[in-house]
């Protein structure tokens, strides 16, 4: 029997190349038992030509398989299921059906419960997508990196990692980032006081860890970044919120007793406010006075827009109380998933241990070739490519906005990729996001950024790193046709 070519589809809208698409169904077939062993493929010709592609990506596709046993060739008879492969059919009925394992007497499922739910994955099929944290790929010099990942796998360069490093990290890497990545923040550290991490988020649990996993009592912005939120919660820590105003975290308002400060001084998440310098002395003041650590997400430093950017706490940080944490997420892509702390030694030392016990160190490869990305000059390039893109967006959407009458939230700031907006008494984010995503749109509704997630249900997020500038004017239409609807 001969499979037919209309056995097989191809979808050009997924990320997968034709090829991958076309190997995976074979092998898919023959293991879910739908190919049988000795039955005969298309030939490469008929089933070039109803994929409507070129012939040789069916013949190399053909050949992978036949070198790893899916298929066998026949002189002058073509290919077939060769039946080398155990498949879930041919080991049907041969076994009794087992008893499943009762995983919930093992599984608590404490944190997949605590997850945010609102997050969209799929964000790329919507034509609007006014998400954060997601970036536009026509910005990312793929060429270099690709450049500085092949030059990482060089004899000399890749030398080292054929060895365990155990907890250590790249030095190329840690001494770009202490001589030039610190110093643009007014930051002066040593290589012993730089510690790298697998993004932001993984150098907040470290520190979480290392402050609060015994219990005691800390402070967080409110609202704030879910995500520090989440950690938190599975620590026996007593977590105070700061309602933020215009200008941050208010240092008055902070209670007595902490062990920890969380804040984002220089861009205020969700709203984009920057902190003072008086009051980021005052913040200081406080925390030498109380005994407390200050633990300083410096996110998105790199996106100012009203003027050159104040320097990060830790530059003010004379006593050594501020851990400060930074990532290339943002300024690289979100893929990578690096980043740093930066505290002192015994910080370091006692993060460097815990990181250790979890994953020894992040991927060396990885490390090099951002090493090799940064002293090249290409996350400089890519910087300033990204400003001007980003300042272009923002003031389309700037204009977008106070043209279709939307409300920006009272103290929101010049800082970042987005814009923390307000919506009329009566309507809810959350709604309206869902009613927005039948017309193509993405929305952040302000909730899960709330201790008390009532109190963000009229507040919403618009970025727009993610989406073409020529988008945004219709974008924001569709979200003020979606509002005076709901009034």
């Amino acid at each position: 029997m001969t499979i037919p070519a209309e056995a097989f589809l191809l979808d050009r809208s997924l990320e997968q190349t034709l090829q991958h698409q076309l190997r995976r169904q074979i092998v898919e077939g023959v293991l879910e038992g739908r190919f049988r062993a000795g039955e005969k493929l298309p030939s490469s010709r008929s089933l070039a030509r109803h994929l409507g592609v070129a012939r040789v990506t069916v013949t190399q596709v053909f050949a992978e398989l036949v070198a790893t046993d899916y298929l066998t060739s026949r002189d002058r008879a073509g290919l077939f299921i060769s039946g080398r492969i155990e498949t879930a059919q041919a080991t049907a009925g041969t076994r009794p059906a087992p008893v499943p394992f009762d995983w919930s007497l093992h599984v608590e499922d404490r944190y997949a419960r605590a997850q945010r739910r609102d997050r969209v994955s799929d964000w790329r099929r919507y034509r609007f997508p006014f998400v954060y944290g997601q970036a536009d790929p026509q910005l990312v010099d793929l060429s270099a990196w690709r450049d500085c990942a092949v030059r990482s796998l060089g004899r000399r360069e890749f030398a080292p990692m054929t060895g365990d490093l155990y907890g250590e990290d790249d030095p190329e890497l840690v001494d770009y980032i202490a001589r030039h990545i610190l110093p643009r923040r007014g930051i002066r550290a040593r290589a012993e006081d730089i510690l790298l991490t697998l993004g932001a988020q993984n150098a907040l649990w470290l520190v979480v860890e290392i402050l609060l996993a015994r219990g005691g009592a800390c402070a967080i912005e409110d609202p704030c970044y879910p995500g520090l939120r989440e950690i938190l919660s599975h620590t026996g820590a007593r977590i105070h919120p700061v309602p933020v105003d215009a200008h941050g975290l208010p240092p008055d308002a902070i209670p007595a007793g902490l062990k920890a400060v969380f804040t984002t001084a220089s861009h205020h998440s969700p709203t984009g406010a920057t902190m003072p310098v008086e009051r980021r002395r005052a913040l200081l003041r406080h925390a030498l006075a109380q005994g407390c650590a200050i633990v300083e997400d410096d996110y998105e430093f790199e996106m100012s827009y009203s003027g050159s950017s104040l320097p990060a706490l830790k530059a003010m940080d004379e006593a050594g109380a501020v851990i400060h944490i930074g990532s290339f997420s943002k300024s690289v892509f979100p893929g990578l998933r690096l980043g740093y702390i930066v505290a002192a030694p015994p910080v370091i030392s006692e993060a460097r241990a815990l990181r250790s016990l979890m994953l020894r160190h992040p991927p060396g490869l990885l490390q090099r070739t951002l090493a090799n990305f940064l002293s090249l000059g290409h996350y400089d390039a890519q910087m300033n490519r990204m400003r001007r893109a980003y300042a272009a967006r923002r003031e389309v959407m700037d204009t977008a906005i106070r043209d279709s009458g939307l409300q920006l939230a009272p103290g929101g700031g010049q800082g970042g990729s987005s814009f923390w907006l307000t919506l009329p008494a009566g309507i809810d984010a959350a709604r309206l996001g869902h009613i927005l995503r039948e017309r193509d749109v993405l929305i952040e509704p302000g909730h899960p950024f709330f201790a008390e997630p009532a109190m963000g249900g009229t507040f919403y997020r618009l970025a727009y790193s993610s989406i073409p500038v020529e988008r945004i004017p219709e974008g924001v239409a569709r979200i003020a046709q979606a509002i005076r609807e709901l009034l």
